[in-house]
């Protein structure tokens, strides 16, 4: 059995925590996940149904909720799921870019906006197939600079080939041109060509 603690952790960090965990796994076995709201319940047990698992949740006191999954013999051997998230050949890989425009993701709250780009940014640092480039213009901008929340998840993705680009216009209308701590220097008619010669443009 695995226990993980993922208390306090926010979205995505408790399926992430507990997809890591299935993939050390040589053979079935149980994986118990505590998280402390409702939403990461609802989220492990989406996982696991996706995954084939049998998956209970109990509430165990208030705000500490346990998760358990029980991964078959085929869908947890290590093997099995490095095979299912075998990388695409390279002349089968989609160009995917991602377009970030804002440090916040989304319309309403800045506060939750900030978070929720956190998450993303960080979710997409753990996808099996990463973007080919990342675009960070206006607000964006800050997420590549000294003091980003984002910084650690953009330079583990830069160091296994991701290209990430920010706006110069952009850092010097923001004042960030000396704080740019990951990636190179773009200029908006290279934005455009990774835009349109992409084969998928996300924007968070």
């Amino acid at each position: 059995m695995i226990q993980i603690n993922a208390i306090g952790d926010t979205c995505p960090v408790p399926v992430v925590k507990t997809m890591n965990a299935m993939k050390t796994l040589s053979g079935g076995g149980v994986i118990e996940t505590l998280v402390d709201n409702e939403t990461s319940v609802q989220n492990l047990i989406r996982f696991a149904t996706n995954k084939g698992c049998e998956v209970h949740s109990e509430q165990l006191e208030r705000h500490r909720y346990k998760v358990t999954i029980t991964v078959g013999a085929q869908a947890g051997t290590s093997e099995q799921i490095a095979e299912d998230a075998a990388p695409i050949p390279a002349d089968r890989k989609k160009n995917v870019v991602v377009a970030i425009a804002s440090k916040a993701m989304g319309c309403g709250n800045d506060e939750l906006g900030t978070a929720l780009m956190k998450g993303f940014i960080y979710a997409l640092s753990q996808q099996e197939e990463l973007p080919s480039t990342i675009l960070l213009y206006n607000g964006g901008a800050e997420l590549s600079c000294e003091g980003s929340v984002s910084l650690e998840d953009l330079k583990e993705m830069q160091s296994q080939g991701v290209e990430i680009l920010t706006c110069g216009t952009c850092l010097n209308f923001y004042g960030l041109t000396d704080r740019l701590a990951v990636g190179e220097v773009t200029n908006m008619y290279s934005i455009v060509e990774k835009m349109t010669q992409a084969d998928l443009v996300v924007k968070p």
